[in-house]
């Protein structure tokens, strides 16, 4: 079987998965969310925590709940990572150095994974059980929760709340990941991912004795792409045979990356009671991340660059075991959402390709996005596209039912600025560095690359990296994590008051002057408005980066 043929095949395949999926875990997650009866289990969960689940919050209680919630997981995520020597199955490893602890503890926390060590080298056991795999659950879990707060602010009718945080919390991490990712984490043992609590040495052929690394993979890489999370249990993350053995299991996480993201729009469509919505938002990460994969395969398996027509392919980078239509599927699916795992170094990418999984993270990361990210992100979008159309017509823009005022308009200008803000000022600060040129791993325009990359994938909450630039600085350290913890919580405050300000409006009705947000017309304006802000953000960037490595 031809690159070609088997690429084509394994990509029929995932979209028939995803469709397969796309129905009964949609709606599942909408009957998770909306219902009125706890389980036992979570009722316990609320008694020890004091959480009584029939109060209701407000906007501003719900999102000081979040980033309360949010700091106090840093601070306890740092002391695991920090005294991680004292805990047991510590493999004698010493705790993490100050500053990385805090790069490595808000990564997690906010559903980045950035990854600035090398785990096996540094994290025991306990520490990536402990703390970075319950990271893993929580932070996809606070994504959910936000999503469905937005919701609420339309479908509910003058009212001063958006459900209570905790529930939403404890359903979607009890009731949805941790039985998804339960029988993930079995399927990823059946195809090969390790699974143990030991180290083994082994005889090499010349006779030498070589340690290699366990540990608890498989039920932290469930978890990992199922959260949209990513941060890989090993440095060579899901290119690791450990992680990631065979084309199967390639399959497989590149569907749990994406099937929380995709399911969620059927979601939307049916807590809205328009499923015909759930299809137009996802028609629009569809097309977007269709034309991404289409980019990027052209233009890995087109060898399009000096070195890989020198080569004859541009395999550099890249596992032999997936080969090129296999790595530009993940490097796609991981870059259109939040996870940030890689199946090869993206470093090695084409400067076409680089460019195209660059673009993902700067569109906002909503092709299809994080779990519950992706989805209100592209909903702040859709309220920026009835403005802008409002404003060709004269008319008050309305969407779902609700007039889109000034006060909205003011919370989506300020979603829309924060992470260009950090990913550009964090980018022109490392620049300016005279250091940060001996930290790229290449001059030029790649170099420039290598930059921007690093913070639009930490400001996005991504957390995959081109790689050959090294980070290990406290400088580097210190303004990835804060713009990691900015370019999450900043942007859930802002889609919080949001839902609040529209939860306190009234329905207004559909008249023949309401524009229909669910038909091809809107579809194709969405898609532009992306498109075109993003291309007004970025592209002074990008022209020193991946187009002007591209043009030489």
């Amino acid at each position: 079987m031809s690159d070609a043929t088997s690429g084509l095949l394994t990509i029929a395949v995932l979209v028939a998965l995803l469709a397969a999926a796309y129905v009964p875990l949609g709606d599942y997650m909408a009957r998770v969310l909306t219902s009125t009866r706890h389980l036992r289990v979570e009722r316990t969960v609320y008694r020890l925590t004091g959480v009584d689940p029939a109060a209701e919050q407000g906007a501003r209680s719900y999102a000081t709940s979040v980033v309360g919630f949010s700091l106090v997981s840093v601070v306890v995520l740092m002391a695991i990572l920090l005294g991680q020597a004292h805990l047991p199955m510590s493999r004698d490893l010493p705790g993490m150095p100050w500053w990385m602890s805090f790069n490595t503890a808000v990564s997690f926390v906010t559903n980045t994974n950035w990854q600035s060590y090398a785990g096996e080298s540094t994290l025991g056991f306990a520490a990536q059980m402990a703390g970075l795999a319950v990271q893993n659950f929580l932070s996809a879990a606070v994504g959910i929760a936000v999503a469905v707060a937005l919701l609420r602010g339309f479908t509910k009718s003058r009212s001063g709340t958006l459900g209570n945080f905790w529930v939403d919390l404890t359903r979607a991490t009890v009731r949805i990941l941790l039985p998804l990712a339960f029988v993930a984490a079995l399927l990823l043992v059946l195809g090969g991912v390790v699974q143990s609590f030991t180290d083994t040495t082994i005889t090499t052929l010349a006779g030498h004795s070589q340690v290699l690394t366990g540990g608890p993979v498989a039920s932290q890489e469930s978890i990992k792409e199922l959260g949209n999370n990513g941060g890989g249990f090993f440095n060579a993350n899901s290119a690791h045979p450990f992680e990631n053995p065979t084309a199967l299991t390639n399959l497989l996480q590149v569907f749990l990356i994406l099937v929380l993201p995709v399911a969620l729009t059927r979601t939307l469509g049916t807590m809205l009671g328009n499923r015909r919505q759930g299809l137009a938002v996802l028609s629009v990460m569809g097309l977007l991340w269709s034309v991404s994969l289409a980019v990027t395969t052209w233009a890995e398996v087109g060898g399009h660059s000096a070195a890989a027509r020198a080569a004859g392919a541009a395999m550099e980078g890249k596992e032999t075991r997936f080969g090129e239509w296999a790595s530009a599927l993940f490097a796609v699916a991981t870059t259109g959402t939040s996870t940030g795992a890689v199946n090869a170094s993206h470093d090695s990418l084409t400067p076409a390709g680089g460019g195209a999984v660059l673009v993902n993270m700067m569109l906002g990361e909503v092709v299809p996005g994080g779990v519950g990210a992706g989805l209100y992100g592209i909903l702040v979008m859709a309220i920026l596209t009835v403005f802008v159309a409002g404003l060709m017509v004269g008319r008050t823009p309305e969407l779902l039912g609700k007039k889109i005022s000034a006060r909205q308009m003011t919370y989506v200008a300020l979603y829309t600025l924060t992470t260009p803000a950090l990913v550009l000022v964090g980018t022109g600060a490392a620049i300016a560095r005279g250091s940060t040129a001996d930290a790229m791993g290449n001059p030029g325009g790649h170099g420039f690359s290598e930059v921007l990359y690093a913070y639009t994938s930490a400001a996005n909450n991504n957390g995959s990296a081109f790689g050959g630039i090294t980070v290990t600085s406290d400088f580097f350290q210190l303004t990835l994590g804060l713009a990691m913890l900015l370019g999450r919580l900043v942007p859930i405050v802002l889609v919080l008051l949001l839902a609040g300000s529209l939860a306190a409006q009234g329905k207004v009705p559909v008249t023949a002057g309401t524009l229909p947000t669910h038909t091809p017309l809107f579809v194709g304006m969405l898609v532009a408005v992306l498109v075109v802000m993003t291309g007004l953000t970025y592209f002074p960037a990008l022209a020193l980066g991946p187009i002007a490595e591209a043009l030489t």
